[in-house]
């Protein structure tokens, strides 16, 4: 608050009074004597002491009050240490302010329970007849009396231009700050200071050595964030087909986002593609076209196919791959928005564990992956949030894992041991840490 406690005064700092506006009003222009219950004190001058700036403070052996005599800040006053010619001592920047631009001084007068009021009269204190206001004092209260002492030799000395001020109380908020304000801004500045420092975003184990073998300039440019499952789909097909990529990391809630990348995706959001001045977004699109001239993933490299050629199990893939973005992705999302609880709902589990039952009846009995001995597309459009499962459903949300000797057991283990699916795959650390920020994407396919 002020100085009038002493260092280490912790203040009773309110910081919306009522009627606020009124009580700085008349403490900015004490036109009379003003009384204060030690409530009112401790409540309204920390909003109002930016006017003031503490001169000297009187205590008495035999009186039972202590005066505060403060000026008017725009009063100034000489510096009271000398300038340092140490050229390595750090120098504040400040503009010196005119002095003498106004002349209030006030005298705050802190009594003891059962004090009587003394007034100024400028040779000395006299007892005063009790003011209405003293009425709202209770027995056995300390309180506080204000009232402007400038012009009739208060403090003893004659100096001094009676009368109010010559500023206005708005020029004096522009000058300082009052202690409200200021404890305000140092709790903020706190506040920030206790919070966690930002998680650095950035791939890591196997997936940080494969984001530096591709992070020379490349004609195909791969825009992904390293915590992003619809990212690491087109990032396994695109290991898997062994096509020359540059990998460029993305934080889509960073400002600024780099243009060339909102230029590839005008929403913001991970993955895109560019590829000379063709670029796509989407990962479902993304996985069927890429290059110039949405040339067909699947048909650039014939070796390795991540579709078949016949066309009953193409259209028996892409049904299924509608299954994982529909069913699977926003049952693992719905289960990841379920903060409340300390686990998951039943329901949502349910509702998972039945969308992955129907995909895993699906495959093909032998396995170990969708279609058989090989990765196709639903294994890539699934393996993210299938290894997501263990690393962020299962901590956070108590996910179980799977039934040792299941079809599904044998499928997640052949996603886990794949070359191309870790090659992409960070640490586990990066994918807990990060779990809130997949709260911030849309539980839809991007």
């Amino acid at each position: 608050m002020s100085k009038l406690n002493g260092p280490g005064h912790d203040p009773r700092i309110v910081v919306d009074p009522p009627d606020l506006a009124a009580w700085r009003d008349k403490l900015f222009n004490v036109d009379d004597l003003i009384v204060l219950t030690d409530d009112q004190f401790e409540t309204y001058f920390p909003h109002i002491d930016n006017v003031y700036s503490h001169r000297s403070t009187q205590r008495y052996k035999r009186k039972p009050f202590v005066s505060h005599y403060w000026d008017c800040r725009m009063k100034g006053r000489p510096p009271g240490t000398p300038k340092s010619d140490d050229p390595n001592k750090k120098k504040r920047k400040r503009n010196a302010r005119e002095r003498d631009l106004c002349d209030v001084k006030i005298k705050i007068t802190e009594y003891a329970p059962g004090a009587q009021i003394q007034l100024e009269d400028g040779l000395g204190t006299f007892p005063a007849q009790p003011p209405p206001a003293m009425d709202m004092i209770g027995p056995g209260q300390k309180f506080w009396t204000v009232q402007r002492v400038n012009g009739n030799g208060g403090n003893g000395k004659g100096d001094g231009v009676a009368g109010p001020h010559r500023h206005s109380l708005q020029k004096s908020d522009e000058i300082k700050k009052n202690s409200v304000q200021r404890w305000l801004a140092k709790q903020e500045k706190e506040t920030k200071k206790g919070q966690s420092k930002p998680i650095p975003r950035k791939a890591t184990g196997t997936a940080l050595t494969t984001v530096k073998k591709h992070s020379r300039d490349s004609d195909l440019k791969l825009y992904s964030a390293c915590f992003c499952p619809f990212s690491q789909r087109v990032w396994i097909a695109l290991e898997a087909k062994g096509i020359a990529y540059q990998y460029c990391e993305i934080d889509p809630y960073r400002r600024p986002v780099p243009t060339p990348f909102l230029e590839a995706n005008p929403r913001g959001l991970t993955p895109a593609i560019r590829q000379g001045d063709w670029a796509c977004a989407e990962s479902a699109v993304i996985l069927e076209y890429v290059g110039r001239g949405y040339v067909q993933l699947e048909d650039l490299d014939k070796e390795t196919p991540l579709f078949p050629t016949d066309p009953r199990l193409k259209a028996n893939c892409r049904l299924w791959i509608d299954h994982i973005n529909e069913r699977i992705v926003p049952a693992f999302y719905g289960i990841l928005q379920a903060r409340d609880m300390a686990g998951p709902h039943p329901e949502l589990v349910d509702k998972l564990q039945a969308a992955i039952t129907s995909l895993v009846l699906a495959a093909d009995e032998q396995g170990p992956y969708f279609l058989g001995g090989s990765l196709s597309l639903v294994d890539v459009h699934f393996a993210p949030f299938a290894l997501r499962l263990s690393r962020v459903l299962q901590p956070s949300r108590g996910w179980s894992e799977p039934i040792p000797g299941t079809r599904w057991h044998q499928w997640l283990d052949a996603l886990e041991g794949n070359v191309h699916v870790s090659a992409t795959t960070s640490t586990k650390e990066l994918y807990v840490e990060t779990t809130e920020v997949l709260l911030m994407k849309p539980a839809l396919p991007g």
